[in-house]
């Protein structure tokens, strides 16, 4: 009598545990029933950012090299801005710096990515460098660069780097001449040097 009560309770207990699945397994998406979703489960795949799909759009690649906040005192108290200096180039002879103003750092950062696209510069590489020495002076900076062989690489520090890796210049040797460490000036100092390049006979 006691084994066929045991029975009997045992049948009378109901659904098991975890019995919110769904027709064709993987309840609450979680298994091969589930919604399609992306890498760590987090979502549907959405493909490329919108970043990313903009830059393989245009070709050109940016990188921020200063990043400020500005105060202007206006009427009834302060207004705080940013503003962002970038260098944009496409690795082919092509680069230009950018400063702009803005409401936050993604509005200033992309302003200025637009504002350096219009002031592009281009000269020709050479075997990965450039073609002769030259010198150039932007306010209290004064940048030299010198070509180089290849496979030595660059040798440029700070701002003068950041130009010469997204123009596309492989082999180069850059000194900064003045004694200003602005990195916009310094910037600004490497470009007036690739424009005497480009009208240079």
């Amino acid at each position: 009598m006691a084994e066929n009560q045991g029975q009997q309770n045992t049948g009378n207990r109901g659904p098991q545990r975890g019995g919110f699945s769904r027709p064709g397994g993987g309840g609450f998406g979680r298994g091969p029933g589930g919604p399609n979703r992306g890498p760590g489960g987090r979502g549907p795949s959405r493909g490329p950012r919108r970043n990313d799909r903009d830059e393989v759009r245009d070709g050109f690649s940016d990188q921020v090299l200063e990043l400020r906040r500005v105060t202007r005192v206006v009427a009834g108290g302060k207004r705080f801005r940013f503003r962002a200096t970038v260098v944009v180039g496409d690795g082919k002879g092509k680069v230009g710096v950018g400063v702009a103003k803005g409401a936050d750092v993604a509005q200033s950062v992309q302003k200025a990515k637009t504002a350096a696209k219009r002031k592009l510069v281009s000269f020709k590489i050479v075997n990965g460098t450039i073609p002769h020495e030259v010198k150039a002076k932007f306010s209290a900076a004064e940048v030299l660069l010198r070509p180089a062989k290849e496979g030595n690489g660059l040798k440029a520090g700070g701002p003068v780097r950041a130009v010469m890796i997204l123009s596309g210049v492989k082999d180069i040797s850059a000194k900064c001449l003045g004694g200003t460490k602005n990195k916009l000036t310094n910037a600004m100092a490497a470009i007036e040097a690739l424009k005497q390049l480009k009208t240079s006979k």
